[in-house]
């Protein structure tokens, strides 16, 4: 038999998706499962998107330009000018998903071996985009107990090699909920600056911000020009996640020119996901703010729930709609297969992301999990309750660092 790639075998399966089976095996024996493991919105789409769709009228569905339409990138161009990137659509290039303006960010701006800065917890599927290019993650720890913030600068300092050539942050932070502040961008601007690295900005959740704070991107501080790699989608803005539409920014025009040539590798986006996108920009912010509103009368459901827990913590996020809470467990990724295989409450159950998918350091995230808030405040109330009584039987919870034995619940 023909032998599997190093590469193939190095490639880390998703911590979001590799639960499914057992997923999938619950709902075969009847039980209802809260789904809060993947951020797949319930939020209607925009009427604007789907109208566009249905009215389609072309006689030949044919490619479209490697670096998008020039009518969906002025439209795009409308967008992000209206929230101050000051760009032109030359500076656009429409991918498929925002997962391919990764990958093709990664690609133009890093060889085999370069190493890639990122806080985590992080976005799992940045380890595997960073694999398939043999690029070098360099994780650096961000912490539960001050809400997951930005490390200091001189901890960055301490991982800089001539071999690192990029920081990747994503803001509001998946799978945290972190919203970075102004005075934390400053200082990443300046490290940039020092040691002439890119700035990757994956901005997936730029409209879910809380409580009135403010998101503020690379984008808008002066003198990045050079530096900074906007990654975006219309997945959860738009809660089109099946469009798999995205996009790469840059005001770079060599590191553009590049990016096109990887784009040009797979020939283009698609055209109907093109003619949507296009429609979406003009959705009107009300549909925004109630999306706001709603979310944020979820999360603020979610985390309280979670907070009454006895031995449980959660940050209040400011920003996505995902949290990361500790939990008195010994083990996530047995917690969360035990939940979806043996526990159930009213034949209901509750599927989690373990996070130590979302670290590359070796036992970080051991007691947490991610939970995305994306259904109803019902459910998330039927969810949680479900969870509590969960964590009394658990087989693995611990108090402090002492284990329960079975018996002793």
């Amino acid at each position: 038999m023909p032998k599997i790639s190093d590469k193939g075998q190095r490639m880390p399966a998703s911590p979001i998706r590799k639960l499914t089976p057992y997923a999938d095996k619950a709902k075969q024996d009847g039980k209802k499962v809260y789904h809060l493991n993947i951020g797949q919105p319930d939020i209607a789409t925009p009427d604007g998107m789907l109208s566009a769709i249905k009215n389609i009228d072309f006689k030949v569905w044919a490619y479209t330009p490697s670096e998008g339409t020039l009518s969906y990138r002025k439209k795009l161009t409308e967008y992000y000018n209206k929230i101050g990137y000051g760009i032109t659509p030359d500076d656009i290039i429409v991918t498929t998903g925002g997962s391919e303006a990764i990958t093709i960010a990664m690609m133009a701006c890093l060889d085999s071996g370069d190493e890639v800065i990122i806080p985590e917890p992080f976005y799992a599927n940045y380890n595997g985009f960073a694999s398939q290019g043999d690029i070098v993650v360099k994780p650096i720890l961000s912490y539960i107990d001050n809400g997951f913030a930005l490390p200091p600068v001189s901890e960055f300092e301490k991982l800089i090699t001539e071999k690192t050539k990029a920081i990747i942050i994503c803001n509001p932070n998946n799978p945290t909920g972190y919203l970075y502040s102004k005075e934390e961008m400053d200082a990443l601007k300046e490290l940039v600056l020092k040691h002439d690295l890119y700035l990757f900005s994956d901005e997936a959740y730029r409209e879910f911000c809380y409580d009135g704070r403010t998101f503020i991107s690379p984008m808008h501080l002066d003198g990045l020009e050079e530096n900074v790699v906007v990654m975006d989608t219309v997945s959860k803005r738009y809660s089109a996640c099946g469009a798999r539409l995205g996009c790469m920014i840059t005001k770079n025009k060599e590191l553009r020119t590049t990016a096109l040539k990887f784009a040009q590798a797979r020939l283009s986006a698609g055209m109907v996901e093109q003619i949507a996108g296009e429609a979406a920009v003009d959705t009107p912010d009300s549909y925004f703010e109630a999306v706001n509103k709603e979310y944020t009368s979820r999360r603020d459901t979610l985390v309280a729930a979670l907070n009454k827990m006895d031995g449980v913590y959660c940050p209040n996020p400011g920003g996505a709609f995902y949290v990361v809470a500790k939990l008195p467990i010994d083990n996530a990724d047995k917690f969360c297969q035990w939940m979806l295989e043996t526990f159930s409450l009213n034949n209901e159950t509750v599927m989690m992301a373990p996070a130590t998918g979302f670290y590359s350091t070796p036992g970080a995230g051991a007691n947490e999990v991610r939970m995305a808030y994306v259904l109803n405040n019902d459910d998330l109330a039927k969810a949680m309750a479900c969870l509590e009584e969960a964590l009394k039987v658990y087989p693995g919870r611990t108090v402090g660092s002492e284990q329960l034995s079975v018996g002793s619940l």
